[in-house]
């Protein structure tokens, strides 16, 4: 099966095209730079916002299916690009179908439901209340019609909470890393009673590249574990599986008012895809 993935050479991409190498696909990395991916995948640097003239599906090697993971200050949820970049990934996804690509999958995030209590399906509404998640909604709504009117299969892979691979992905646990290397013996926190559904990039990249090889469960699909964490629980955890001398300070930081005291998301469908792969490996 030949995959491209785009925003190969990012935080997440770059485990992704791994996975899908050692599952035995032949990947096409795609990025404006790529030379932190897997030296196994062929290579396209391509700024996606600036397309060239022509077929750009046939430009970009004739995949069978499209991941497309490239987004800029994913990390900034009200950064300006979220919403002025968003006719730009409309126009590059459509070209791709309009050249004849018959798979896409797009990588989504929680933060398209905005505030919600419990677990997340896929028919849980969208009620986003960042730019983030305003720009991530918008275009899952128009690729839902757009994929439908061109028989193209569509796989929208919903992301929660990340960890691992800690210095990359500007989260809490790199902030934390950083404050022990500096010699910090504390760390400013909140209540951190809220819970979360988080996930190690490895196992992320593991069900992101198990879902695209399949062509039977589609739609939006939930990439998480299922299982809700405290904040305080994970980061403690985290703290002691890296031997961090340092402490939090519980309660300097208020909680925030839109965060959800505990949301996550249920791994029905993603379950189902990870059993259907290993009895495809027995």
């Amino acid at each position: 099966m030949k995959v491209l993935v785009t925003g190969a050479n990012g935080y997440i991409g770059r485990h992704v095209v791994k996975a899908l190498l050692d599952k035995g696909a032949e990947v096409i990395a795609c990025d404006i730079v790529t030379n932190d991916v897997d030296e196994r995948a062929e290579r396209k640097t391509l700024n996606l916002f600036e397309l060239p003239e022509g077929n750009v599906y046939e430009q970009l090697g004739l995949p069978d299916v499209c991941l497309h993971m490239a987004w800029r200050n994913g990390f900034v949820h009200n950064a300006p690009t979220q919403i002025g970049d968003l006719s730009a990934h409309y126009k590059f996804l459509t070209a791709m179908i309009d050249g004849g690509l018959k798979q896409l999958a797009v990588m989504g995030t929680m933060h398209e439901v905005g505030y919600w209590e419990g677990a997340i399906d896929e028919n849980t509404p969208c009620n986003p209340i960042s730019m983030y998640g305003i720009a991530k909604d918008a275009l899952r709504r128009a690729m839902i019609l757009y994929c439908q009117q061109k028989d193209c299969i569509l796989q929208w892979l919903r992301c929660y909470y990340i960890l691992g691979d800690d210095k990359k992905n500007n989260s809490i646990f790199c902030k934390l890393l950083l404050a022990a290397e500096e010699g910090k013996k504390t760390f400013p926190f909140t209540t951190g009673k809220n819970q979360y559904d988080f996930i190690t990039v490895d196992e992320l990249a593991n069900q992101l590249s198990a879902a695209v090889m399949q062509k039977e469960v589609t739609g939006i699909i939930n990439c998480c574990t299922g299982r809700p964490m405290s904040l305080a629980d994970r980061v403690e955890q985290f703290i002691r599986e890296h031997n961090l001398d340092i402490k939090l300070e519980y309660g300097k930081f208020p909680d925030r008012a839109y965060d959800s005291p505990c949301v996550y998301g249920d791994n029905g469908k993603i379950s189902q895809i990870l059993s259907q792969s290993k009895k495809a490996l027995l």
